[in-house]
């Protein structure tokens, strides 16, 4: 469909403006995202203008009251991430401005986005099509105490930058995009596990500073064992503190481990595409690498 789009927005008695949210303060970002309840912080929002672009809205008197960001992987796929508006603005327009700039920023690309409750009514307006629900899982972590964790099928040990290719090519396999100067920024800023059958990486998972403790993903495994084998080590690591899972996984050995080490499901949001569904995706053969979790909400 053919958009018309606008440099500004009138909203009541006041007027918006489009701005690169290059050039905007961490503060006022951090302001935005605090309005709305979301756990980002400054440094959070840095990590994302590092990774992808984006737009924001700003009043007559520089406020920030809007954005919108997207992560571009090769030319033909972007996940888009941070929609936000203020309060006073959710039911006025500004989040459908600031997407259909998005859309003439990247236009022709498949998109993917993780939605929440509030915003589904707005991207089935702009024709995405609901995939599947992401499970957000948190809370203070502990190693459970019930049960022997069975034996790892390979070596585990502690990713270093050599394995950066091998975790591109499993990310991509799982993921279904090859997303090689994501995972490059992830590694930067995570400490990772990875699962070694002989010297082949088969399994790995990250875990980085983020919102209120760590969150840790991408996590991708050929199936729910090596997937608990390689989160348990980030775990132990964090036990005592605040850790975050998104996941797809709703039942199953991997949502169990989750549950039984205090991180039970907060929230959902739901997976939309816009083009290729997730389906399309998918590689066919036999033991394909999953994606057990997502690198966050925002990056997918």
């Amino acid at each position: 469909m053919k958009l018309k789009l606008s440099g500004s927005l009138k909203i009541d008695a006041f007027s918006m403006r489009i701005a690169d949210i290059e050039g905007v303060e961490l503060d006022r970002l951090h302001a935005l995202s605090l309005s709305v309840g979301w756990p980002h912080r400054a440094e959070d929002w840095q990590f994302l203008r590092e990774t992808g672009q984006g737009f924001v809205a700003l009043d007559e008197i520089g406020r920030v009251l809007g954005s919108a960001m997207w992560f571009g992987h090769g030319a033909g796929f972007a996940t888009v991430g941070m929609v936000i508006t203020s309060p006073r603005l959710q039911t006025q327009g500004a989040a459908q401005w600031l997407m259909k700039r998005v859309f003439d920023r990247i236009p022709g690309r498949d998109l993917r986005l993780n939605a929440t409750r509030a915003a589904r009514r707005l991207y089935l307006s702009l024709d995405f099509q609901p995939e599947k629900t992401v499970y957000q899982c948190q809370g203070v972590a502990r190693v459970p105490a019930t049960g022997r964790p069975a034996e790892p099928r390979g070596d585990i040990r502690t990713l270093d930058t050599s394995d950066i290719p091998s975790a591109i090519a499993l990310d991509a396999a799982g993921f279904g995009v090859r997303r090689t100067a994501l995972i490059e920024k992830l590694f930067a800023h995570s400490v990772g596990y990875g699962l070694f059958k002989g010297n082949q990486l088969s399994a790995f998972a990250l875990c980085r500073p983020f919102g209120r403790g760590h969150v840790v993903g991408p996590v991708v495994a050929e199936n729910d064992a090596d997937a608990v084998a390689i989160v348990r080590p980030h775990v132990a690591d964090h036990s005592g503190s605040f850790l975050r899972v998104d996941t797809h996984m709703a039942n199953g050995e991997f949502a169990a481990f989750l549950s039984h080490a205090a991180m039970p499901v907060f929230d959902t949001v739901l997976t939309m595409s816009l083009g290729k569904r997730l389906a399309d995706f998918v590689a066919g053969g036999g033991a394909v690498p999953k994606a057990y979790a997502l690198a966050s909400q925002t990056l997918g």
